[in-house]
């Protein structure tokens, strides 16, 4: 697909509903996109694999990973107004929550519009301007007046799944995006795109895509996904938080316009080093941009992978500023590189190679 078709699904995945165990109408979406270029199954946790259509039997099996939930809130109960209480699913930061613009999938499948409800500085004393709510005592509300108008009315109730309601942006002159949910929609696209640029050729390996849900909440889908498949070897495709902003030049590992980042450690992973190192030589020989970073926090599928059945794992980032905060930016160059990476390992990829990545 060209840049204007790409741009387009980058936009068109952000927009995208779909938050830890509520992911099928980004599931619907990414299959719809990628069966031109694969064959697809569907498990009953929705995750999808995508098999390469060129793949043939006896060969080693490469895992591409991405996943398909982003983090959001589900409903926990109406309360006696008609705000609702509501529980994070994944890694919130509760700074970004109050005053958030939101959407509700009531029990009849319609979004309900509504925000994270803040009380005005008019009403506020001055020990509750110099506090930060805790997320337990917020409320959305989606313009109810009572419990039994939020229930019976509005169809909310115990359960409900909330997402982030913000619309994608592309920047021509920047080459930047703005939006949700990019963690992980960027990683999701770049799986759609090697398959696509790869239609028709054989490789030395087998190639599955698969899109694994619940990531946000314990990475759960990848430990499903890398039993059906039983990789040999696995690639994650991850989009990873940038700290450009916040770090000085020198400790900066993850920044926009830098290229992809290959993650030497975070508190679940550390990679297969020798796939790790070849993956940087190869970066380096088809001058693809990268950073390597070593992180104290965070995690991502290619711990559950690893551990499941050892197959040698790396994680190409594409950086994202602000992840897991309802505005993000992420850069096409970036995107870019992670699609040109992955590729070039696919096609550089025998199984002498893979073989030494286990010796020692």
């Amino acid at each position: 697909m060209d840049k204007k078709d790409e741009i387009r699904m980058l936009k068109n995945f952000s927009d995208a509903n779909a938050t830890s165990g509520f992911e099928e109408e980004f599931v619907k979406l990414f299959t719809n996109t990628i069966k031109k270029y694969a064959d697809i199954e569907v498990d009953g946790m929705l995750n999808v694999y995508a098999n390469k259509k060129e793949n043939k039997a006896g060969r080693l099996t490469v895992q591409l990973d991405a996943h398909s939930d982003a983090v959001g809130f589900i409903t926990q109960a109406v309360r006696p107004n008609g705000l609702i209480k509501f529980v994070p699913l994944g890694g919130w930061s509760r700074v970004n929550i109050p005053a958030l613009k939101v959407k509700i999938r009531n029990k009849n499948g319609e979004y309900i519009s509504g925000v994270v409800a803040t009380k005005p500085p008019h009403f506020m004393n001055a020990s509750e301007r110099n506090k930060l709510p805790e997320v337990a005592d917020l409320s959305i509300d989606v313009g109810s007046s009572s419990r039994a108008e939020t229930i019976n009315d509005y169809q909310i109730d115990t359960g409900c799944p909330i997402f982030v309601d913000v619309k994608c942006e592309y920047n021509e002159k920047t080459g930047l995006f703005f939006g949700k949910d990019f963690d992980d929609r960027f990683g999701a696209a770049a799986m759609v795109t090697v398959l696509e640029e790869l239609q028709g050729e054989n490789l030395d390996v087998n190639v599955t895509a698969a899109l694994s849900s619940q990531e946000e909440v314990g990475l759960r889908g990848a430990y499903v996904t890398a039993r059906k498949v039983r990789p040999d070897l696995c690639i994650v495709l991850e989009s990873c938080p940038a700290d450009d902003t916040f770090e000085p030049d020198w400790l900066s590992q993850t920044g926009l316009k830098r290229g992809v980042m290959l993650r030497d450690m975070d508190v679940t992973f550390l990679p297969n080093p020798k796939f790790q190192q070849y993956a940087c030589d190869l970066a380096t020989k088809n001058n693809i941009p990268f950073t390597r970073s070593v992180r104290t926090g965070g995690g991502q599928d290619g711990a559950a992978i690893y551990y499941e059945n050892g197959a040698p794992t790396i994680v190409i980032g594409i950086p994202v500023r602000y992840e897991h905060s309802p505005y993000c930016f992420s850069s096409y160059q970036d995107y870019r590189a992670s699609v040109d990476l992955t590729k070039a390992i696919l096609k550089d990829m025998t199984a002498e190679k893979l073989a030494s990545f286990k010796t020692f």
